[in-house]
């Protein structure tokens, strides 16, 4: 009979691999160092080949190895799969679900929608994670999430997308801005003033410029920050203007007296979703998920 690596010993593998330490690997897999290093010897005696390069104080995964380790993070997903697929016949939306979400929709949606689910799933768990939309995407596709919630406009090739509502974005400017009186701002009157923005990553700057049609080489880039709550506080002290979207607006981001808030002509928005892998067998599941999010 033919051996195979076993889930547990690929489980060694893909932590070590990622940790490039037997204690840190270890801990991931919630077993001692000696067990960890026993269970990849067992792995390269089944395999015929060293998977990784021992040293006193440090640990190289070897091509072969960091090959090996690939694939196993698949293999370990499917299997996560198999047992949620089981757990969902049994009863569906229990366990845990792993949710992924982009830091300029997290802090303004899941306070209003976690209380909401838990009171419709009380067996359910969601365990959370904040990250741009690249960085989700990416650990979805390799199983470390089970669902995650974006805006789209995104590249999404091989995920299954449930839009869920249109976000608009509304101008901001201080309340003495030369524009404050207007009750409507168009898209040129953004061309010459110094826009705040995020920076580069952040899927949100794309989608604002792209949703009110300004080139990104005719907008006047004056500030750049890692957060909505910055680019407001820069608002409120003249700083400069900025477009927010509404979600955010709702969650009181921009209540200061200060900052005055208003409508674009084009009532541009971005599309809020949710994304999963299509062949994640929790579809069903997801989708009971998205009706919650619809009616907050």
């Amino acid at each position: 009979m033919k051996l195979l690596p076993s889930l547990k010993q690929l489980e060694y593998l893909t932590a070590l691999a990622e940790t490039g330490h037997f204690g840190k690997a270890a801990e991931h897999c919630s077993v001692t160092p000696s067990t960890l290093s026993a269970g990849i010897r067992d792995l390269e005696n089944v395999l015929g080949v060293p998977v990784a390069e021992r040293t006193k104080r440090t640990v190289l995964i070897t091509p072969v190895g960091q090959a090996i380790a690939e694939r196993a993070r698949l293999l370990l997903r499917d299997a996560d799969d198999i047992m949620a697929l089981v757990a969902r016949e049994r009863e569906p939306m229990t366990g845990e679900i792993r949710l992924g979400a982009i830091p300029t929709i997290g802090p303004f949606i899941l306070p209003r929608v976690l209380p909401a689910v838990e009171a419709k799933f009380p067996d359910l768990r969601l365990y959370l994670r904040e990250e741009q939309t690249a960085t989700l995407l990416a650990r979805l596709r390799e199983g470390e999430l089970d669902v995650a919630l974006i805006a789209l406009p995104f590249e999404t090739k091989n995920l299954a997308v449930q839009p869920l509502f249109d976000d608009p974005f509304l101008f901001a400017c201080h309340a003495n801005h030369p524009l404050a009186s207007r009750k409507r701002i168009k898209d040129d009157d953004l061309i010459d003033e110094p826009l705040l923005l995020l920076e580069e990553g952040h899927c949100l700057r794309s989608h604002a410029l792209d949703a009110c049609k300004l080139q990104r080489s005719s907008v006047r880039v004056q500030f750049e920050a890692t957060s909505l709550q910055t680019l407001v506080q820069m608002v409120a002290s003249g700083i400069g203007v900025t477009l927010l979207p509404q979600t955010a607006i709702n969650a009181g981001i921009a209540s200061m007296k200060t900052v005055r808030l208003i409508p674009l002509r084009t009532r541009a928005s971005r599309q809020i979703a949710l994304v999963w892998r299509a062949s994640s067998p929790r579809i069903s599941e997801f989708g009971l998920l998205a009706e919650v999010f619809r009616g907050i």
